[in-house]
């Protein structure tokens, strides 16, 4: 991908209390290297014990997303993870001198007007992404909790829910790309229902709740009881409920304020994958749990992708090289042309595409009955696609051919077959010196490898 990381341009200091814990918190977002994540530091413990943002650590889901690695907790994590994601940062230490952030008004708005404020800054290196090939989803049988992933060129997020209440319904909410964010969903606020937060109040929770930071959807009588409770716990002369159903004075900032802020829960659990996402996801009655169940599997499959380091490319899309333009870079002549596409192509990396086709003439003796490409002309479509990459960056391709110098750690693992699309990628492993090209090459048939090798080629001027 083009794109690069990004981080902030300088430090963001916030304070307020935490939901749960009800704690005072300082909190400071800092810059941080490429490749760093979202990584949070507990500044009030010996040493200063970092929490990586990844899904592997999430321990609880109940009122909000906690992870924990080696004892150390980060509680409701996901509102600020959101803010980061949506405002296109990758890289940031979180320091805190509590366990949870501050809860602020149960939203991302200060958040991204925090990190609006400093402005984002380029890094140098390019971003990575989850890039979703085929449909992936995750249920909660005990739910009915569903979240699909379908493949999109965006980020996209759609959530529906039914709460089963008449004061709230059934709500959906949509976000088409990240660029809606900061105004469309950062402001929605958390919320909850009567019935709930007298339970969280009994369990002394949200200590750090008030009707400030939470709304409160009255789906049950205002008893003197709970009115009294209410009274103490928010520290009110006064609770009352308005003709939307919505405890006191509090003025919703969406219709579908409700079914917006579980969008955005679902950005910041998600966020928990560790990289970035291409896909549309899809959820219905979304919460933490399913959430972070989905993000886990999401992880696993891009963990995948890694090791396999299967290029990103779009079949469909106009390109960098047909066939006319790499009989112009190389001087291989059908039968023995074995590159029909080049994809991508940079100073450092080329993806080129051989269609194999039954019509090969190498076919005819190579097994008719059965036929298989041969791996020795899988090697050398490879080395084609590689000369591609260092002919293309001199002036004068015409007067230039890559040579084999040597090949090593060569491995076929599938067999390719008539019907199969091989793609290649190749990466300089060293920059070229003197005409010596280093490079590390796989050929893929889907998202499989089917052959690797290290190769090295010596390029050297034609003789007329």
């Amino acid at each position: 991908m083009s794109d690069k990381q990004k981080t902030i341009r300088e430090e963001i200091k916030l304070s307020g209390i935490g939901l749960h814990t009800g704690r005072e918190v300082n909190l400071t977002i800092k810059p941080a290297k490429e490749n760093t994540g979202f990584v949070f530091v507990r500044t009030d413990l010996e040493g200063h014990p970092q929490v990586e943002a990844d899904v592997n650590y999430v321990t609880t889901t109940e009122r909000g997303t906690t992870l924990e690695k080696l004892g150390v907790k980060i509680h409701t994590c996901e509102h600020l993870l959101a803010a980061l994601v949506g405002m296109d940062v990758d890289n940031v230490f979180l320091e805190m001198n509590s366990a949870e952030p501050p809860i602020l008004d149960g939203s991302s708005k200060y958040f991204v007007e925090a990190i609006e404020n400093v402005g984002v800054t380029e890094q140098e290196l390019a971003r990575e992404y989850l890039v979703v090939k085929e449909v992936m989803n995750y249920i909660d049988p005990s739910t009915g909790s569903e979240i699909t992933v379908i493949p999109a060129d965006d980020y996209e997020i759609t959530t529906m829910v039914d709460f089963g209440t008449k004061v709230l319904g059934t709500q959906n909410a949509s976000m088409k790309n990240l660029s809606e964010f900061k105004d469309e969903i950062a402001p929605a606020r958390t919320f909850s229902f009567l019935h709930e937060l007298e339970q969280l109040l009994d369990a002394n929770l949200i200590k750090g709740g008030d009707i400030s930071n939470a709304i409160v959807y009255v789906d049950k009588e205002l008893t003197p009881e709970t009115t009294e409770k209410l009274k103490l716990a928010f520290g009110k002369d006064e609770v009352s409920i308005r003709p939307n159903g919505i405890l006191d004075n509090l003025t919703l900032n969406f219709p579908n304020e409700a079914a917006r802020h579980k969008l955005l829960d679902v950005i910041g659990d998600l966020a928990l994958v560790g990289v970035r996402i291409k896909g549309r996801v899809i959820a219905n009655k979304p919460g933490h749990f399913v959430n972070t169940q989905f993000a886990k599997k999401l992880n696993r499959q891009y963990k995948l992708q890694k090791r396999k380091n299967v290029p990103d490319f779009d079949l469909k899309a106009e390109p960098v090289f047909d066939i006319n333009g790499i009989m112009k870079l190389l001087p291989h002549r059908p039968p023995f042309l074995l590159v029909d596409k080049i994809l991508q192509l940079s100073e450092t990396h080329v993806v080129g595409l051989k269609n194999v086709s039954m019509n090969e003439p190498f076919f005819v003796g190579h097994f008719p009955k059965e036929p298989v490409m041969p791996g020795v002309l899988q090697i050398e479509a490879m080395a084609q696609v590689g000369g591609i990459l260092v002919l293309a960056n001199v002036p004068d391709p015409e007067n230039y051919s890559t040579y084999f110098v040597k090949m090593d750690n060569v491995k076929f693992k599938k067999k390719v077959v008539p019907g199969d699309q091989l793609i290649f990628k190749i990466e300089l492993i060293e920059p070229i010196r003197r005409g010596i090209v280093h490079m590390q090459g796989y050929g893929y048939v889907g998202d499989s490898v089917v052959v690797e090798a290290e190769l090295m080629a010596q390029v050297a001027k034609t003789k007329n």
